[in-house]
């Protein structure tokens, strides 16, 4: 097992098919806001309800956050409320694809891999935060922020400008 921020560590023979509740202390809150950037993480909660299926566990539910991250523009802080749903597909590492040809479906891009009797679904969660992130979110100043500092904003400096330009002349 990898050493995560927010490791919850759940063994298969203790699945039972109701949620499960997930939530940092301050210390993983900290944690996991240096590793996705962020300039905190004040709540972060998870409830996933584990299905297993012989070795193979499915886990659905829903991550709740309110982080502080930094404006793309402006670099300001601002706050920023995150509510996604959850989808996780646990699978042992024996049943690692080896073809190098290999089709993924839809639900193939959830899965996560395993060795031995364990996986770690607090990791799955932290990972799904980092997923739900905008990197390039802007703050609710960021507009004034372009005017005052000259920068052209999207329509104005986008992939559509020169085109715009063409048909003013």
């Amino acid at each position: 097992m990898s050493e995560s921020e927010f490791s919850r560590v759940v063994k298969l023979h203790n699945i039972v098919e109701r949620p499960v509740m997930l939530e940092p202390n301050k210390a993983e809150m900290a944690a996991l806001a240096k590793r996705f950037s962020l300039t905190a993480v004040h709540r972060l909660k998870a409830e996933v309800t584990l299905i297993a299926k012989d070795e193979i566990v499915s886990g659905t539910g829903r991550l709740l956050a309110d982080v502080i991250q930094q404006c793309a523009i402006s670099a300001e802080d601002f706050p920023v409320h995150i509510d996604e749903p959850l989808t996780f597909r646990f699978v042992p590492d024996s049943q690692t694809p080896t073809d190098e040809e290999l089709e993924l479906g839809a639900e193939d891009c959830d899965v996560i891999f395993y060795a031995g009797d364990s996986f770690d679904l607090g990791d799955a969660v932290a990972e799904s935060l980092g997923l739900a992130i905008d990197p390039y979110a802007t703050g609710p100043n960021a507009e004034t922020f372009r005017q005052d500092s000259g920068l052209l904003d999207e329509s104005a400096a986008g992939p559509f400008a020169a085109l715009a330009a063409l048909k003013k002349n």
